[in-house]
């Protein structure tokens, strides 16, 4: 029976916007990261049938199908072809799921499947200028849904979502500031333990340096600090920029083939794709998919969630996992172990296949036989995608 299977996995360090990557254009972040694969792996270039890249504001720098001006800028032959795809802030969890179909069904041996997005370039809604995203269609559906301004040009936003998630799960001010500060914690105790080594793949700057560590962990935060930011998606609300992920630059990869492809080529799978589903939700709180998608990807994978040793739920506002756990009653120390977007950023097209990166790296580091990896997405969507360890 054929699988597919991960051989390799790397990424960038995530930058803070306007910090470190700011200088580098997206297609050559998007190649850096292309030619790290490839060199850790031994993997030629020149085998690979598609590259499938997650981007999510593809205008000015990131359009004209990104994919294939990565594949062109990082030296790779011409013959490799390449496709760029938006399901919002799941955009290259997607493209892994792309990738493993493709080569399930026998179309293809060997696909590179990742993201990028420069949100210092290519700032966040740059690709919604000078039109409406919504028809009236859609704005009439949802005008005069609680929560929501009748008279705001954009009615629903996901930051009015993760006010909406909180106000349904009673999460409190206090318990939001409070996983902020945890995620701040655990990534940069893992920074400090050396635990994300082995998945970046430094990039070399203009200036002749080498950005080399993630840029966002926040050491000197506390609880009275976060406690003095304002609301601003509701004057008496709970989320702050300080409990949402941060504006980020970055980009990551991973290799997948089938099991017997690799034995043929001489290379060593990490993880099998064990399940891979996306699923929908209310697309005004926007920000709940996440588990419907856990319990559609359990269901189908025969799991329990007692069985997953990791979970990587997106830190897009601190309520999307924290409503994940009081829903699905998972054990709070196997979630986000290495910290997440809230101190790591969200590089929106980038961030699905850096957070399979890591998780693939805490798995093999703790010998976790499976992971789940899920991530909330614009529109009211969600991925999931179970890993196990080879």
């Amino acid at each position: 029976m054929s699988d597919a299977v991960v051989v390799g996995a790397v990424r960038t360090p995530v930058g803070r916007r306007k910090g470190s990557l700011a200088t580098v254009h997206p297609v050559d972040l998007s190649a850096h990261v292309l030619r790290a694969l490839a060199e850790r792996t031994g993997i030629d270039p020149a085998l690979v049938d598609d590259v499938v890249w997650g981007c999510v504001s593809q205008v000015g720098e990131q359009s004209w199908n990104t994919a294939r001006n990565a594949v062109l800028a990082a030296g790779w032959p011409e013959s490799v072809p390449g496709t760029t795809v938006d399901r919002q802030c799941g955009s290259s969890q997607q493209a892994l799921h792309f990738a493993a179909a493709t080569v399930l069904s026998g179309q293809a041996d060997l696909v590179v499947a990742g993201g990028v997005e420069s949100m210092t370039r290519v700032p966040m809604g740059s690709s919604v200028a000078g039109g409406m995203p919504f028809s009236e269609q859609i704005l009439n559906r949802y005008r005069g849904v609680e929560g929501v301004a009748e008279d705001s040009p954009l009615p629903f936003n996901q930051g009015v979502g993760a006010e909406l998630i909180a106000q349904r799960w009673r999460l409190s001010r206090a318990q939001l500031d409070e996983f902020a500060l945890t995620s701040h914690e655990k990534a940069a105790a893992a920074q400090d333990a050396g635990a994300f080594e082995a998945e970046l793949a430094p990039v070399a700057l203009a200036d002749g340096g080498k950005f080399a560590v993630d840029e966002g962990i926040r050491r000197d935060t506390s609880l009275a600090k976060l406690g003095e930011l304002p609301t601003p998606f509701r004057p008496d609300g709970v989320v702050t920029a300080g409990s949402a992920s941060q504006i980020s630059d970055g980009a990551a990869a991973l290799a997948v083939t089938t099991s017997e492809w690799a034995s043929r080529h001489g290379l060593r799978p990490l993880a099998r794709v064990h399940t891979a589903v996306v699923a929908a939700d209310d697309p005004v709180a926007m920000l709940t998919a996440p588990i419907p998608a856990t319990a559609k990807a359990l269901r189908r994978a025969g799991l329990g969630i007692e069985e997953i040793g990791v979970y990587e739920v997106n830190e897009a506002f601190a309520p999307v996992p924290l409503a994940w756990l009081a829903e699905t009653e998972a054990d709070p120390e196997r979630l986000n172990p290495r910290g997440g977007a809230i101190a790591l950023g969200h590089p929106l097209g980038g961030s699905g296949a850096r957070i399979m990166t890591t998780m693939l790296a805490h798995m093999r580091d703790n010998n976790i036989r499976y992971g789940l990896q899920t991530m909330c997405e614009g529109g009211g969507m969600a991925n999931a995608t179970i890993l196990e360890l080879l």
